[in-house]
């Protein structure tokens, strides 16, 4: 099921007229001419890069030199074998026999040539949780290795879920605190941050997020 959603997704990048509300944010997706630059980032889980890699398929093959920078910090929130990282630090993550089995693109050669391992330390430390991997991340988005100004995500529903209730304001209802994003769903939003007397601190900004595409269940 996973990868005929991914395929849909990327039906719906290529197809979409570019005149609609959401035409630019599927515009960087797409790395589309003109468009800011993006990064492409993902969990290390293989899931989770299948999925990126399907759904962004069109863009990877127009664009060679592009990478799915694998960033550890992603990883779901869970003990749950599911959510355990089986491929070892610095190594190519190996396809499945579903993704070898798949025919709208060769996944391996993706996982081989454009997936950057570079950052990969392995699975989830026993020190670690989610609140510290998700700060991790904004750290992250706000250093040298990110200076583009759009990240492209891919990721878990629970993880998200768990971000949007950490950095949106307390006092915001927003959905998405209590849903989670459908599978190969697409949401945008900005994350702000501030120096304060206690540190950096980190916000989404509640008025950017924006479906473009699937939608919370």
């Amino acid at each position: 099921m996973g990868l005929s959603q991914s395929e849909e997704l990327a039906a719906f990048l290529k197809d979409r007229p570019l005149n609609g509300p959401e035409a630019e944010h599927i515009k960087i997706i797409n790395g589309a001419k003109g468009a800011p630059p993006s990064k492409i980032i993902s969990s290390d889980l293989r899931r989770a890069v299948s999925t990126i890699a399907s759904g962004l398929k069109d863009r990877l093959n127009r664009r060679p030199s592009d990478k799915i920078v694998i960033v550890d910090c992603l990883q779901e929130i869970s003990r749950n074998p599911d959510t355990l990282c089986i491929t070892p630090a610095k190594t190519p993550i190996q396809a499945s026999w579903i993704d070898k089995s798949y025919k709208e693109c060769k996944l391996q050669d993706i996982f081989d040539q454009q997936t950057d391992m570079s950052l990969h330390e392995g699975n989830k430390p026993i020190r670690t949780n989610g609140l510290k991997r998700m700060l991790e991340f904004c750290e992250f988005v706000y250093s040298s290795n990110c200076e583009e100004d759009y990240i492209i995500v891919g990721g878990h529903s629970i993880w998200f879920r768990s971000f949007f209730r950490m950095f949106l304001p307390y006092s915001v209802h927003h959905i998405s605190k209590n849903n989670k994003i459908q599978n190969c769903g697409v949401i945008t939003f900005d994350l702000m941050r501030a120096e304060t007397r206690q540190g950096q601190k980190y916000m989404i900004d509640p008025k950017t997020i924006k479906v473009v595409y699937g939608g919370y269940s």
